[in-house]
Formats: C-alpha cells, structure tokens, sequence
C-alpha cells in the first residue's frame, strides 16, 4: 500500500483465514525522494503525461516488488510460500461520479505495474481493486470498510473505524454489519504539505506546531463551505479536491495569519470533517478506532477525541491491529476474495450497483 500522502510502502505479511486475519509482519519501505517528486507531478495535468505514466509506473512496480521481497526476506518466508500480492498501487488520479453516478467521465487511476511485481517476485499479483467498483457505478472508494467489518467489528457494539491517511475515511459499524462507510475529507495531506511548505519539516511531529497556534474560526468556516461537505451517502474525496491550491484559494481572503494558527485551523478541519460525518450517519456510535499516520498525531487525536465524546476513542491496536498496518491487511485480504472469486466491494459504501469482485489477477511463476 503506498497511499495519498507517498509517505512509503507498507507491506504485510498476513494469513488471511474464513473469520481472522493473522499478521505475520511487516515492512516500511522508502520511496525514493525523486520518485515521490514524479508522483506528485503526475497527480495534476501536464506535459508529456502518458510518457511520464508509462516509466513511473514500471519503476514503481520495481519498488513495490522489492518492498515485498525486503519483506520476505525479514520474515524468513520464501515467495514460495506465498499465494498472492494484493498491490493497491499508488494513486495518481481520482474522479469518482458525482451526482450523475453513470457518468462515463468518471475514473481511478492507480500505477506500480502488477506485470512487474508478478515477474520481479514470482508470486501471483492481484492489483487494480478500484476500477472495477466504478465501471459499476460506485464510487471506487473507500474499499476499506468491508475489511473492517471482517476483522474489526463485535457484536453488540457500534463502532467507528477512522482511517487518517491523506485523505480520511469512516467506517460505521452497527454490531456486525456494515452500515455504511464513506470518504470525510482531507486527513494529513494538508497538514503535511503546510508544514513542508513553512518549516521543510515532513510533518507535524506529534502535532507539536499544531498545537502552538490558535484556531482561526472564520478560516474554519470558510474551509468547512466546501461542497464536499455537504455531501451524505456514499461518497469519496482526493487531493484533486483538497491541495495546496484550494488552502491558498481560501487564504487569500484573510490578511496575516500566522502559519501555526493555519496549522491549528487545518487539525480542527480534520477532526470536526470527521466527528460531523460520524454523527451524520443515523447511528448512535460507543466506540472510534483511529488507524493511518493520523494516529500519532497527538494534537490531532485529542481534537478528535472532543468531536467525538461521549463515544471512547483509541488506536485500533486496542482492537487487535496495529493502526500503521490495517491498510496493507486491508488489500492482502481483498486479494485473498478476488482469487475465492467473492465480491469485495460493498454497496451500502460505493453505491456500486452490486457486490463485484474487485481486482485483475497476473500470475507469478508458483
């Protein structure tokens, strides 16, 4: 899994049985600072495009194949031993249908070729999870939610499962079903790309920076009137929507904000995005698991934690994952569905017209 925010590539190892998920381990591996670069330059319009798509996504199929073989090699397992890749690759667009769900128009477009992974490893690779979803008319994402249920959800108790990547999505889970599941917003992607900008740093360490400044609420409200806000049902978001561009759009209606009181504006952004959704979804919600880079945001967690009371909030390593690695079970387990041949979509997230099953298979020499 290499997501919005082209921190790395988190691998798993994972034993996927009928009911559990067993992780065996696990793996952070770089992305080289040139690559990442690229990938951020292909996530807009530009010259040369199609040529520029065609070697990153080899190159990026070579990195994820190595990701996976550093993995191996970690664990002691041979790539023998190993049934499938599940490879969500690295999304460089996302225009999923708006409020004419059949549009033509609509795509995602996930790269890191599974041609090369399947030859550089010999191991069989399912990739391409997204596109499937969408010719059905849903909206490719999340497609994590339906793995939550799975692995994640008790009976007798509501919960939510939140994923603060780049961009964050929820999960509502009413005892064992699925009730729903949908995109909330921006998750790190601006807090990480305000910090760079302003101090070279990555991102906020711990929300420390975040936590020096001062909530700005009429820049609050002013981001909070986007349209994507106002949206219910299934839907799903990109940093095609939420960039730099949009934040300095929205900026220039204000004189002389200090940087850390954005940093403060846009962490309340994220947490009240998600307690809004949260409480927007008919279900009285006990229990918020928090998985993604989200996760050890301190000053983020506990301006989440506020939007969220009286429900309990915590990492879902209370729940049995590690909140770094639920994303990388996630698409271990979509590939184990796609080889079973079962459908791993979800309708009541996508709006898909039906369960599909998700992912095209490139088979490896075992």
């Amino acid at each position: 899994m290499s997501g919005t925010s082209v921190d790395a590539v988190d691998s798993a190892l994972v034993r996927c049985g009928i009911s559990d998920v067993d992780m065996i381990a696990t793996h952070s591996h770089p992305i080289p600072p040139e690559i990442k670069q690229r990938i951020a330059n292909l996530s807009h319009s530009g010259a040369d495009e199609i040529e520029r798509m065609g070697v990153l996504d080899r190159e990026l199929g070579k990195v994820f194949a190595e990701a996976t073989l550093e993995l191996l090699a970690q664990a002691g397992t041979l790539p023998t031993e190993v049934r499938a890749i599940g490879s969500h690759g690295q999304t460089i667009r996302h225009r999923p249908p708006s409020s004419t769900a059949d549009s033509i128009t609509s795509f995602t477009l996930q790269i890191g070729d599974p041609n090369t992974i399947a030859e550089l490893t010999g191991i069989t690779t399912v990739a391409d999870f997204r596109r499937r979803d969408i010719a059905a008319g849903g909206q490719g994402a999340p497609l994590a939610p339906a793995f939550h249920a799975a692995a994640l959800a008790t009976p007798h108790s509501n919960r939510a499962i939140v994923n603060i990547g780049g961009i964050a999505n929820a999960t509502i889970l009413a005892g064992n079903e699925l009730r729903m599941g949908f995109d909330t917003g921006p998750g790190n992607t601006l807090l990480d790309h305000w910090i760079h900008r302003n101090t070279g740093e990555l991102f906020d360490n711990d929300g420390q920076w975040s936590a020096s400044g001062e909530v700005q609420q009429a820049l609050l409200n002013a981001l909070l009137a986007h349209p994507f806000f106002m949206q219910t049902g299934p839907r799903s978001t990109g940093k095609e929507a939420f960039n730099l561009a949009w934040l300095d759009h929205c900026l220039s209606q204000f004189e002389d904000v200090a940087a850390q009181d954005i940093q403060a504006t846009l962490v309340d952004l994220t947490s009240i995005s998600i307690g809004n959704a949260i409480r927007n979804c008919d279900l009285t919600v006990s229990e918020v698991y928090v998985c993604g880079g989200g996760a050890h945001n301190a000053h983020l967690m506990q301006r989440l934690g506020e939007q969220v009371a009286p429900a309990i909030l915590a990492t879902t390593a209370a729940i049995g994952i590690d909140p770094d690695w639920v994303e990388a079970a996630t698409f271990a387990w979509l590939a184990s569905r796609s080889l079973q041949g079962l459908a791993g979509n979800s309708t009541a997230v996508t709006g898909a017209r039906g369960p599909r099953v998700l992912g095209a298979i490139y088979w490896g020499g075992n």
